[in-house]
């Protein structure tokens, strides 16, 4: 496990799962040639793609954000599209650092995709319950209406399976929300029309969390957004005005799913990387 102290607040990343998606979706309209220099692909036009919660711990606080892939829920079929390598060892990792499930207090859910949110849910013999009892799960209101009423293309990743068993540990927000004056939600739409950023801000400092608008450092340009994107402009808005006031600012990036960088910080101009995180494992 990878850690990155930021001041009072300590990040480690987690092992949620791991999965290979076509390049092509995941750079848009972006030619192979030219997304191909920033981020490896395999013989299979696929890259690498970690679903990796990050715990946040602050004042006695025990945070999630997001909660990988689950182990045992996914379909051989959706193994298969999902191009998955590994399931999740969450509870392992978190055995490592001396918790177990029900010691996360807080979880924040950027959106509620199954590579994301399949973690929240487990089985328990034949039933399925929530995989952190004792957690409070905060998610957009846009999103979680969504999640529990899928359209004919968001049904293929909101499944019942990941949010019926834990409909009374959910709080939603609108706009924006602020947890232990410290990390803000802020709904952004465009990747799903629920879907939203993380804010973490310690000794003056901010770390940025962009999510699935930003899943890579090689999405770095605002125009490089992903097929999956329900409402790509809104994605392109959202990260224009993001990436000015975070190299403005000096703020890091985090990332759940760069298989090279944990959390790096830009140049002003986003030319070059100054300071950075990098994965320990790397594997294509």
């Amino acid at each position: 496990m990878q850690k990155f102290q930021f001041h009072n607040m300590a990040l480690t990343w987690l092992d949620g799962g791991t999965t290979y998606l076509d390049g092509g979706t995941m750079f848009g309209v972006v030619p192979k040639v030219i997304w191909s220099k920033r981020y490896p692909v395999n013989e299979k036009n696929q890259i690498e793609l970690p679903t990796h919660p990050i715990l946040v711990q602050y004042e006695g606080h025990n945070i999630l954000i997001d909660s990988g892939l689950g182990t045992g829920k996914l379909t051989e079929r959706q193994l298969r599209n999902l191009g998955v390598s590994q399931e999740s060892r969450v509870e392992e990792d978190l055995a490592e650092l001396g918790l177990t499930p029900e010691d996360i207090d807080t979880i924040l859910m950027t959106h509620l995709h199954g590579d994301h949110a399949a973690g929240l849910t487990k089985w328990q013999g034949e039933e399925l319950v929530s995989a952190f009892p004792n957690a409070t799960i905060h998610v957009s209101a846009t999103e979680w209406n969504e999640m529990q009423h899928p359209n004919i293309r968001s049904r293929n990743t909101y499944w019942k399976e990941n949010w019926e068993p834990i409909t009374g540990q959910v709080e939603t927000f609108e706009g924006e929300k602020t947890l232990f004056d410290a990390i803000t939600l802020i709904h952004t739409g465009g990747h799903s029309d629920g879907h939203s950023v993380i804010k973490m801000q310690s000794g003056d400092e901010t770390i940025l969390h962009m999510a699935d608008i930003m899943p890579t450092h090689a999405h770095q340009n605002p125009l490089w957004v992903l097929a999956f994107d329900d409402y790509p402009m809104d994605s392109i808005y959202a990260k224009e005005k993001l990436m000015k006031e975070a190299l403005e600012n000096g703020y890091y990036f985090s990332f759940y799913h760069d298989a090279y960088y944990r959390i790096l910080k830009w140049s002003v101009d986003g030319k070059e990387i100054v300071e950075s995180l990098e994965r320990k494992e790397k594997v294509i």
